[in-house]
């Protein structure tokens, strides 16, 4: 008898990395990864939201193991993968999620900037891929990488001109990837996201994830935000960790290179915006009558 779509969602016996972890999609994605089944490994730079997700995890009776990681150091990277396989026996899921961006336009950008930003947010998804498909491909059972991209690495990115470039390289290599390791039945997989609710978002950037800190929107922000996005609102975090999970479980058992915009419809309004009526143009004030 065939297996149902509930059975085919679950994550029973499986083992899930994810980079960044501790807050914002990746918080999310082991919230809901272990919520079916999975046993999560939480990697991220804040021992505290490392900690909290791993409690949080505990207390809904999964298993949790809190690695505080700076993925700009990839032996760091590799201590977390090999320390997974250590504590479960094996390795079913990776989450590329770790990222950052500074807003700056590239001609004020230091050198220095650059190299972060192709550190977090290109090489530790190198590293782990690299320490992680090994073992996810060990005992043949094959597995997931899902890689967290953005919009912008399909479209231009001013002001964020390298951490733009990065994720279209992220978005290159999930192709490649899907290919090389397809032998070894290992997915890989990217989503990319656009305007989505996050800690670093609304000003939590370190320290533990409170939302009663967090910066509000002014209605002026909220208004020009809702004429970009055909949704009408941003996405939150849940959202893209729903995505992660369906791409992660035998739901997706025959999706692999995929890039998965998860962006309320601003990657397929391109340029499109509503206007001071709600109709759409390409312009603000483009004719008078709008």
């Amino acid at each position: 008898m065939a297996a149902s779509a509930t059975q085919k969602l679950r994550l029973d016996g499986k083992v899930a990395l994810v980079t960044g972890g501790g807050a914002g999609i990746g918080r999310a994605a082991s919230l809901r990864m272990a919520e079916l089944g999975a046993s999560v490994v939480i990697a991220d730079i804040v021992p505290e939201r490392c900690s909290e997700v791993a409690e949080r995890i505990k207390a809904l009776g999964g298993a949790a193991l809190p690695i505080a990681t700076d993925v700009m150091d990839t032996d760091q990277v590799r201590d977390a993968v090999n320390r997974a396989d250590r504590q479960f026996g094996r390795l079913d899921i990776l989450v590329n999620n770790a990222g950052g961006v500074a807003y700056k336009p590239f001609l004020d950008q230091s050198e220095r900037s650059w190299r972060r930003h192709i550190d977090i947010n290109l090489v530790s998804m190198l590293a782990a891929t690299h320490a992680a498909a090994p073992i996810i491909a060990r005992d043949g059972r094959g597995g997931s990488i899902v890689n967290v991209a953005t919009i912008e690495a399909m479209r231009a990115g001013p002001n964020v001109a390298v951490y733009a470039a990065c994720k279209a390289a992220m978005v290159s290599f999930t192709k490649s990837m899907a290919l090389e390791l397809s032998r070894d039945t290992i997915r890989v997989n990217c989503i990319a996201p656009d305007h989505t609710v996050t800690p670093g978002g609304r000003g939590n950037r370190s320290g533990p994830v409170d939302e009663s800190k967090w910066r509000v929107p002014t209605p002026e922000e909220d208004d020009r935000m809702r004429r970009v996005i055909p949704l009408l609102r941003e996405g939150n975090a849940e959202e893209c960790g729903d995505l992660i999970a369906f791409l992660s479980s035998d739901l997706a058992s025959y999706i692999t290179g995929a890039i998965i915009p998860i962006d309320g419809g601003t990657s397929a309004a391109m340029g499109w915006v509503r206007g001071s009526k709600g109709q759409w143009t390409q312009m603000e004030g483009q004719r008078p009558d709008r």
